[in-house]
């Protein structure tokens, strides 16, 4: 794998679930070039699939979820709803260009941020076992000249690495600090009578202005612009991942959330716009290493869980129910340890098929790009 600077012109030089079945029927598979492109949108940090997506009829949640439950909850069906602040996004379920996964998860069982999302990029059964990722096993699977690869980030995340070039745009000059590096930080300002309550409110202005969420959700909608501009042209990215961080809401969870979902439903909006007609064939596939808590915690937020939900998008996905998935319910002996949404479905197989009906690729074909469970 090479990290190649970006180059609009290049960049095609540069690159020499349970139920989701249903929902992408009538696959002719083939092995033509494609002027297809696939974005994969990670929120890294675990965002709530229980308020992204929460399940209305489910007799359990309002009491469960206390002040993070949401009245003005958009209905996509009879039982499921979706956040208000993806009120753009609700469109793209009215009109058939969006499908949701919930219940799901990958492999992984335990509870850190950092070996989730190896598992997450890799496709690994275990963190750290495995190398490469499953994006950048796939490019080799595509038609060289559909094989230009791209990352909005500041280097090649795990998800793209594999042996085949993959170039990066960072929007900003610097990294963000990580939320493990500032928490860290914190720790040296505790017994520090003045520093200590400075960098406290500094860390809460930051967390309530979110990572893509910030002014009213205008750099989602900027991140969104600048991908459709880098996807667009002829020899412009075909497979494209962006970057999200701020889905860690262990505090004040309803304000902060909110400004992240605004920025995904700007950043998918203007993503669309911005493609015009290669919006047909577009898939956008969003997802997280893992859920959070059922319960609210005592600051107002969640702690990390296993099970949320992920969305498929795009202007040519296949008629079929707006939300797929097993539900396992929120009653006490429902969740897992107590405590979390227990996953009945695989993110991995929901992208197997969309990348298989996408591409038209037989889905054997696409058997490396995930190892199977035990």
């Amino acid at each position: 794998m090479t990290s190649l600077p970006l180059s609009r012109r290049g960049l095609l030089g540069a690159a020499a679930v349970t139920g989701a079945m249903t929902l992408l029927p009538g696959i002719a598979w083939a092995a033509a070039a494609t002027a297809k492109r696939f974005v994969f949108i990670i929120q890294r940090g675990a965002a709530d699939g229980l308020a992204v997506l929460p399940p209305l009829g489910d007799p359990v949640l309002a009491g469960l979820r206390g002040q993070l439950f949401d009245p003005d909850a958009i209905k996509l069906d009879g039982f499921y709803g979706l956040h208000p602040a993806l009120a753009q996004t609700a469109g793209l379920f009215r009109s058939g260009e969006a499908r949701a996964f919930h219940a799901v998860a990958t492999a992984y069982r335990d509870r850190s941020h950092f070996d989730g999302q190896n598992v997450l990029e890799s496709g690994g059964a275990t963190p750290y076992a495995v190398k490469t990722g499953w994006m950048g096993r796939l490019l080799p699977l595509l038609p060289t000249q559909d094989q230009s690869a791209l990352a909005l980030a500041p280097a090649v995340p795990l998800a793209l690495r594999g042996d085949r070039p993959v170039a990066t745009y960072a929007p900003n000059r610097l990294p963000q600090a990580s939320d493990d590096l500032l928490l860290r930080v914190g720790a040296l300002y505790d017994a520090d009578p003045q520093l200590a309550p400075l960098w406290a409110e500094a860390l809460k202005t930051k967390q309530l202005a979110g990572d893509i969420g910030g002014n009213g959700g205008r750099n989602g909608g900027e991140l969104g612009k600048l991908a459709a501009s880098l996807l667009v042209p002829a020899d412009g990215a075909r497979v494209m991942m962006i970057e999200t961080g701020g889905w860690d809401t262990h505090s004040a969870q309803k304000a902060r959330l909110a400004a992240q979902l605004r920025g995904l439903d700007a950043l998918v909006a203007e993503l669309k716009a911005g493609l015009g007609p290669a919006w047909q064939d577009t898939l956008v596939m969003v997802a997280t290493e893992f859920g959070r808590t059922a319960a609210v915690n005592g600051t107002g937020g969640t702690d990390h869980g296993t099970a949320s939900a992920a969305f498929l998008l795009g202007g040519a996905l296949a008629k079929g129910k707006p939300v797929a998935g097993d539900w396992p319910g929120l009653a006490s002996g429902s969740l897992r340890e107590g405590r979390d949404l227990e996953a009945t479905g695989r993110i991995e197989d929901i992208a197997t098929e969309a990348l298989a009906a996408h591409f038209a690729l037989a889905p054997s074909r696409l058997s490396p790009l995930f190892v199977p469970r035990a």
